[in-house]
C-alpha cells in the first residue's frame, strides 16, 4: 500500500470512526428517539451525504464500535497457532483482546452502557444482531481454515465458534446484568471453563 493510499485509508477509517462514536454519545446522553441523523453529523463535522455513504442509518452508526471490536476478536483468532482447538483458540484471541486492546469493553465505561442500551431497545437490536452474525460468519470461516474444512460442508466449524460465541455472549449478558459485579475476564474465564467442565450426560438404559 502506498503512502498516499494508507493516508486515504486512515482518514476514511477516522471519519467513520467519528460518526460512530457521535452517535453513541448522543444516543446514551439523549435517547435514540431524540437523535437524529442531521444531529450525529453535525457532532461528528460531517456532511448528511458523508454519513449515508458509511451508514445505512442512526442504529446502524451506533453499532459500528462493536464491528470494529469483532474484527480485532477475528483478527486474533486467525493469528492463534495452528495447533490450538478452536475453543482454545478462541478463548485466547478473547483474551488477547481484553488484555491487550484499549477499547475492550470491560475498559470504557461507555461500553456496558451501550450493550445495556443495545438489549433493551427494540430498534436497535437488528443492527446489533446483524453485525454479530457478519462477526460470526467470520469466525468460522477462520476456524475452517485452520481445521482445512469446508465450511458448507462441514459442520464441526459453525458448531465450535457457535459453542465460543454463546460463552462469549453468556459472559457479556451477566457482566451487564443489574448488580452484576464479577468484571467481564472474569466471566470469560468462568464460561469457558464451565464449557471445558462439562460433564457428559447420563446414560439411560432403555428396556423393551
Amino acid at each position: 500500500m502506498s503512502n498516499g493510499q494508507g493516508r486515504r485509508t486512515r482518514k476514511v477509517q477516522e471519519s467513520r470512526e467519528a460518526m460512530a462514536n457521535a452517535a453513541v454519545d448522543l444516543v446514551l446522553a439523549h435517547g435514540l428517539d431524540q437523535v437524529t441523523v442531521e444531529t450525529i453529523s453535525e457532532r461528528a463535522d460531517v456532511s448528511r451525504r458523508t454519513f449515508s455513504r458509511y451508514f445505512t442509518g442512526k442504529e446502524d452508526a451506533v453499532v459500528d464500535a462493536l464491528r470494529a471490536d469483532y474484527a480485532r476478536i477475528n483478527a486474533a483468532l486467525a493469528a492463534r497457532p495452528a495447533g490450538e482447538s478452536p475453543l482454545t483458540a478462541y478463548y485466547r484471541a478473547l483474551r488477547s483482546w481484553l488484555d491487550g486492546e484499549p477499547t475492550a469493553w470491560h475498559r470504557l465505561a461507555r461500553s456496558g452502557d451501550l450493550l445495556r442500551l443495545l438489549h433493551a431497545e427494540p430498534s436497535l437490536l437488528p443492527a446489533y444482531l446483524r453485525v454479530q452474525d457478519e462477526a460470526e460468519t467470520e469466525s468460522v470461516a477462520i476456524v475452517a481454515h485452520r481445521l482445512g474444512l469446508d465450511a458448507e460442508r462441514d459442520l464441526r466449524p459453525a458448531l465450535a465458534v457457535s459453542l465460543a460465541v454463546g460463552a462469549f455472549g453468556t459472559a457479556v449478558r451477566f457482566w451487564i446484568a443489574p448488580g452484576g459485579h464479577a468484571s467481564l475476564p472474569q466471566l470469560i474465564d468462568t464460561a469457558f471453563v464451565a464449557l471445558a467442565d462439562e460433564p457428559a450426560p447420563r446414560t439411560t438404559t432403555i428396556t423393551t
